[in-house]
């Protein structure tokens, strides 16, 4: 019996050797499927009755669903600053990749604005701050929230509610975005740096141009 040559054993085990016109035809079916771009998510749908607001920004626009049964003082308050006006002009003004960005308080050159008195604080509605929910941003002080509020880059419990002393307290979710995370994302990695005496600053202003209540 002869010896099975073992190049002749490769070449059987490889197949028929593809002919220069099939091996362009697979180089071009690999090139189209590295240029494919992934379709972008569908928006979430908001629950029925839920309000909707978008955000315009000077880095896109971010679509938020309101949770007026779970949080009712928080959302009418938000809405009552959307429907006033108040938020055009400001500024993202705390950013914190992989945690927060926080909003609604002041102008570019970081002049806070005057706003209504606090409210009371919803943290006890059972909603945890995770990665897209909205909640507002207050001091120490358990009732201090007013315009401002912040979107969570990440699962943060370390913000919800686990009991009544102040640093348990926790703070309040309202909302949630519903479209616009990958800005939501964008706005978390911009530089930032120390400023008129506040943290995490962007190094260059993220406007928010307007806010708007759907219909």
């Amino acid at each position: 019996m002869g010896v099975v040559s073992p190049v002749r054993q490769a070449t059987s085990l490889a197949g028929p050797l593809a002919t220069p016109v099939e091996l362009m035809s697979i180089f071009f079916v690999l090139l189209g499927l590295l240029l494919q771009t992934a379709a972008p998510p569908a928006p979430v749908q908001p629950a029925p009755g839920n309000p909707v607001v978008t955000i315009d920004t000077s880095m896109g626009t971010i679509t938020i669903e309101l949770f007026k049964d779970q949080a009712p003082v928080s959302t009418a308050n938000f809405l009552e600053y959307v429907r006033d006006g108040f938020y055009p002009g400001t500024v993202w003004h705390r950013v914190v990749p992989g945690y927060v960005i926080q909003g609604g308080g002041f102008t570019a050159n970081l002049a806070e604005k005057p706003t209504r008195p606090p409210i009371q604080n919803e943290a006890t509605n059972g909603l945890s701050n995770r990665r897209g929910t909205v909640a507002m941003a207050r001091t120490r002080s358990l009732r201090s929230a007013t315009s401002q509020f912040y979107i969570n880059l990440s699962n943060n419990a370390s913000l919800d509610h686990k009991g009544f002393s102040p640093e348990v307290f926790g703070y309040a979710v309202f909302g949630r975005v519903i479209e616009g995370m990958d800005v939501v994302d964008r706005i978390g990695s911009v530089k930032t740096g120390f400023k008129d005496g506040m943290d995490d600053v962007p190094v260059e202003p993220v406007i928010i141009k307007g806010i708007t209540e759907k219909k």
